[in-house]
């Protein structure tokens, strides 16, 4: 076989149940020079023993085990660290990547050379028969459609939208010449390192193919499902900002403006919510916050659906 081209970083804390699934993805990848970091976060459950069968039975598997959780930053930090290919990308370890992803990401940068390559993905959401895949929200369409070679955020600003770190792959000469990183110790990590993606790419190519599927987790133990927590609302504001503050550094104005207007319309009505009936006044106080900031720089906005203009009027008063 030929030496591998890519790495995948696969963290995972407690992800037995749909370990396995995420790994046979891995295998079934139409290109097969492929190399894995399988990170064990200190997992309580059987993600070990899931991880280390994968090594023992498939060289291209390696695995880090952590005796403690270090968060999902650290854990990714951990796996850069080691990789030894032209080109890494990111799967968590209950999602799962579509046959040809790897083979799409990298034929793509091969032929232009680009810094990064990001593409669609959809939600994988419980039924009674099982998880079942949804559409591409309108969002990320907006993000990765039509293919778009070469680009940069003046080209294509709603990429900016795409901040997810599992819809890419890049070079890694990218992540070492730019000293990426993700932030540690925190929750939702991809944003402030997209932003510092994007607007420090040379160029950077988006391909309409599914490349995920992000699994909803039935049990509702996601982080993304924990919004209506202080600290995890805290922690989203936070990186939300941050990102932000990325594109206004770099003077990026067009994509910062399509990031308002996305958290506005996406983003805020389910926060404004749950805000509405949070037992803590501190949450409806960042909601509101948050709404007032983001209606100050988007004035003349006007969402598709005018209800979420009467949820902004209501969290504008908190």
């Amino acid at each position: 076989m030929s030496p591998p081209v890519v790495t995948v970083i696969v963290p995972g804390r407690d992800v037995a149940p749909y370990a396995e699934e995420a790994l046979e993805s891995l295998r079934a990848q139409t290109l097969v020079e492929w190399t894995a970091i399988l990170i064990d976060d200190g997992s309580r459950d059987m993600t070990g023993e899931v991880f280390a069968a994968a090594a023992a039975s498939d060289e291209r598997f390696r695995v880090l085990a952590h005796d403690r959780p270090v968060g999902l930053g650290a854990a990714r930090n951990a796996g850069l660290d080691r990789v030894d290919t032209p080109f890494v990308a990111f799967l968590d370890a209950d999602d799962v990547l579509t046959p040809s992803a790897l083979q799409r990401w990298v034929s793509t940068l091969d032929g232009s050379g680009s810094d990064f390559v990001a593409g669609a993905y959809v939600r994988l959401r419980p039924t009674d028969e099982g998880y079942v895949p949804g559409p591409v929200q309108p969002w990320v369409a907006a993000s990765t459609r039509p293919a778009r070679t070469g680009v940069t955020l003046a080209d294509h600003p709603e990429a900016s939208g795409n901040i997810v770190a599992w819809s890419k792959a890049s070079r890694i000469e990218f992540w070492r010449r730019h000293r990426l990183r993700f932030p540690e110790n925190r929750l939702y990590e991809d944003q402030l390192v997209a932003q510092q993606m994007y607007t420090r790419a040379r160029a950077f190519d988006v391909i309409p193919d599914v490349v995920v599927h992000w699994r909803e987790r039935a049990d509702g133990s996601s982080i993304t499902q924990h919004r209506a927590q202080l600290p995890v609302l805290t922690d989203y504001l936070d990186a939300l900002r941050s990102g932000l503050a990325v594109l206004d550094a770099a003077d990026a104005r067009a994509a910062a403006a399509a990031r308002v207007r996305l958290v506005l319309d996406m983003d805020i009505p389910p926060l404004v919510r749950i805000a509405a009936t949070h037992p803590d006044p501190e949450y409806r106080r960042r909601v509101g916050e948050l709404v007032r900031d983001f209606r100050e720089r988007a004035p003349g906005h006007r969402p598709a659906d005018p209800a979420t203009t009467d949820l902004w009027d209501i969290a504008r008063l908190w």
